[in-house]
């Protein structure tokens, strides 16, 4: 008897926003889930991939076809034209909300920050986030997580479904498949001396401000540092960016030109106060750059040993570690090639099989 075809179909709301942490874990994701149809490794497997109307996709897949539904935009499309188009087949979100009253459905969540940090968010983005989430885990749909720190967290938070929450790593060989832009190096001024290199959204609880205190405490640092990344003030509002004239603020770059920063940089630092799982210092690792890590929350679990790290709070200990660094060539290189082979213990194919896994396991209701 044939295996019964099962039956996905993935919330693409995420395509409408660009890309940074939780919509690159979407994008690649479904990227290698389309590649293991290609070659035939998921039988009995369909997937379509549902947007809002008017959504110009960014990404282009062979084996999953995108369409355009319904009449809102939105949370609203999200909350009442999605269930709808989608009926009593499995529901798949990657990007942490999803229609809160559908039953049969997987939800990704990334972190509990809304609950856990909730300064770095605006006021309105924490209300929804917080109905969505306490709607969801009331509701019985199935919540996946990035790591185990993310997993206990939410677990604190939603105590009501903290046996269904799983986890499902993230990943950075993205990179790889661009070619370097070292364009950028020369438009930033960037190269003639070392650079430090950190990447992030400007979220109060990425905590760069720490940077510019370590900064401080050094009369004459022998290296630049430049921050790469953007922020929506509407989500994180307006507590994250510091002024300084020893930091370059590069603002949104392309994945070819962050692979050239990477790939130049004398290290890179991540002090974050919060991560559900933290993919910059993955991608660091994946492009041989030494890697500096704040010592809380996922930052840890997701580096190993391949990492060294400070107190967030300690700016004194990052400036010394910065100043070791920029002063041991053996040190950058032993961190290098502990990053290189702790980056290979993560694909965005093992994500895929995990999702797919998942949504195999998990029993259709009638909504």
């Amino acid at each position: 008897m044939p295996e019964a075809v099962t039956q996905l179909v993935i919330n693409g709301r995420f395509l409408q926003r660009p890309v940074t942490g939780v919509e690159r874990f979407a994008v690649e994701t479904l990227t290698a889930l389309d590649q293991l149809l290609s070659v035939g490794a998921l039988p009995a497997l369909s997937v379509e991939l549902v947007v809002p109307k008017g959504t110009e996709p960014r990404v282009h897949f062979q084996n999953i076809p995108i369409k355009q539904v319904g009449r809102r935009q939105g949370h609203f499309w999200e909350q009442i034209d999605l269930p709808i188009y989608c009926g009593a087949r499995r529901l798949v979100n990657l990007c942490n909300t999803a229609p809160i009253f559908k039953k049969n459905q997987i939800v990704v969540i990334h972190d509990a920050a809304v609950f856990s940090v909730p300064q770095a968010f605006s006021a309105g983005f924490r209300l929804a986030y917080k109905i969505i989430h306490m709607g969801l885990a009331l509701v019985g749909a199935r919540i996946l997580t990035v790591s185990e720190f993310s997993r206990q967290d939410l677990a604190n938070h939603l105590p009501m479904v903290a046996d269904r929450i799983s986890v499902l790593p993230e990943s950075a060989e993205h990179l790889l498949r661009h070619q370097p832009d070292p364009a950028i190096l020369a438009r930033e001024n960037l190269g003639s001396r070392p650079y430090v290199l950190a990447v992030s959204s400007m979220a109060a609880h990425k905590n760069f401000s720490l940077v510019l205190e370590a900064l401080t405490l050094l009369d004459a640092p022998p290296f630049d540092v430049a921050i790469a990344g953007g922020g929506n003030a509407k989500v994180f509002g307006e507590g994250g960016k510091v002024a300084s004239d020893r930091i370059k603020w590069l603002g949104y770059v392309s994945d070819s030109e962050l692979r050239a920063l990477y790939e130049g940089a004398m290290c890179f630092v991540f002090p974050s106060i919060y991560e559900g799982f933290g993919i910059p210092p993955l991608e660091a690792m994946q492009c041989g750059c030494p890697v500096l890590a704040a010592n809380a929350a996922s930052i840890p679990e997701v580096c190993g040993d391949a990492a060294m790290y400070f107190d967030p709070r300690d700016a004194a200990q990052l400036a010394q570690l910065l100043l070791s660094v920029a002063d041991d060539h053996a040190l950058r290189e032993t961190l290098r090639q502990k990053g290189l082979a702790r980056a290979k213990e993560f694909t965005w194919k093992q994500v895929a099989q995990a999702l797919v896994k998942q949504g195999r396991l998990l029993e259709g209701t009638a909504r």
